[in-house]
């Protein structure tokens, strides 16, 4: 992905978390887009609500500053996204918010379970982890991140305990609506436990969900 392109996806990511309520309050998050195999693009400061083209800084994936100058408080996160991208090849994007629902299960350091089939349209097949608390960004966060990437390959984002949430997908677009779709089945899942709880999914229900993806692609519009 070229600079310019890459700058494009992130801003319009933004936009749509900063609209669905997704940064919370305080439109804090932090998004970034894979340049190539050892670069990203990231923003440069917490406050995402209104990007422009001099909001990001071009960074290798071992946490090298190539072009633009990141705010400290951005700086020390920065191996929580390259780590990542290092750990998965097919990552193209990842986004960090304290999206509301999502964080209340992060805080409560329990896992949310997939029992919203949306989420399985995203190749979400585990439930997302809870990750130890540790200081932002630290080598034990950051390492807790990269080894529920490699062991869950059914999982694409992770809760950081008493924090918040990262996520990752194929493109920061498509990192949005796994967001938007994870804080959405979090919200459900609160709602459900006032009356009764969640109930789970059938055993067989990924793989047929998948059969209907292949079989619908194939139908000639």
């Amino acid at each position: 992905m070229d600079i310019q392109q890459a700058k494009r996806e992130l801003i319009e990511a933004a936009v749509a978390l900063r609209d669905a309520g997704l940064m919370f309050r305080g439109h804090h998050a932090n998004l970034s887009a894979r340049l190539s195999s050892d670069t990203m693009l990231m923003t440069r400061g917490g406050n995402v609500a209104n990007l422009d083209d001099d909001s990001f800084a071009v960074i290798r994936t071992d946490g090298t500053v190539l072009e633009g100058e990141v705010m400290p408080t951005q700086a020390e996160i920065i191996q929580m996204h390259a780590a990542v991208y290092r750990t998965r090849d097919s990552v193209g994007g990842i986004i960090h918010t304290h999206a509301p629902h999502a964080t209340v299960f992060a805080i409560a350091h329990e896992p949310i379970p997939v029992v919203y089939e949306p989420l399985m349209r995203f190749g979400v097949t585990e439930p997302t982890p809870v990750i130890a608390w540790a200081p932002r960004g630290s080598d034990a966060s950051v390492q807790g991140i990269v080894n529920a990437a490699k062991s869950n390959p059914g999982v694409s984002a992770v809760l950081l305990a008493n924090h918040g949430v990262l996520a990752f997908g194929k493109s920061p677009a498509d990192t949005a609506q796994l967001l938007a779709t994870l804080d959405e089945a979090a919200e459900l899942i609160l709602q459900a436990r006032l009356i009764g709880g969640e109930k789970p999914l059938p055993a067989q229900a990924f793989q047929q969900i998948e059969e209907r993806k292949i079989k619908f692609a194939d139908v000639k519009a």
